[in-house]
């Protein structure tokens, strides 16, 4: 059974869950792109990969907290940043070290892009997470 959620806090995707939760012995939940938006759908941090990605954690706390689990059990992510300059995706590496995200450690992939889905962003995370029993 696939538990598709939501999160009533975080902007309104048009297409897509926030997270999806399987059951597969452990609980795992799949988290969609975290994206530099507010709660309203506005872009946070415009022509600022640093900010973006300080929102784009905070999103992704949110998804987390949503489905049971928090960055503790964080057991994989891609980091999307749109930039061919290693010290850009290096300074958004920074955050999400400074996050605690990358406690444990977990296995992430850490990508420059051309582009992301909206207008401006600069910053994106996907997410795989443990969620652990009540």
């Amino acid at each position: 059974m696939i538990e598709r959620v939501t999160v009533p806090s975080l902007f309104q995707p048009p297409v897509y869950s926030h997270a999806s939760v399987v059951e597969a012995g452990t609980r795992l939940a799949f988290l969609a792109g975290s994206v530099p938006l507010d709660a309203d759908g506005k872009l946070v941090g415009e022509g600022d990969p640093v900010r973006q990605a300080q929102q784009v954690l905070a999103n992704l706390g949110e998804q987390l907290r949503a489905v049971g689990s928090d960055f503790a059990h964080v057991v994989a992510t891609d980091v999307y940043v749109v930039s061919s300059e290693p010290r850009v995706l290096s300074s958004v590496w920074e955050v999400v070290e400074a996050s605690g995200l990358s406690t444990g450690p977990h296995s992430s992939t850490l990508l420059g892009v051309a582009c992301l889905g909206y207008t401006g962003q600069l910053v994106e995370i996907t997410a795989t997470a443990v969620v652990p029993e009540s």
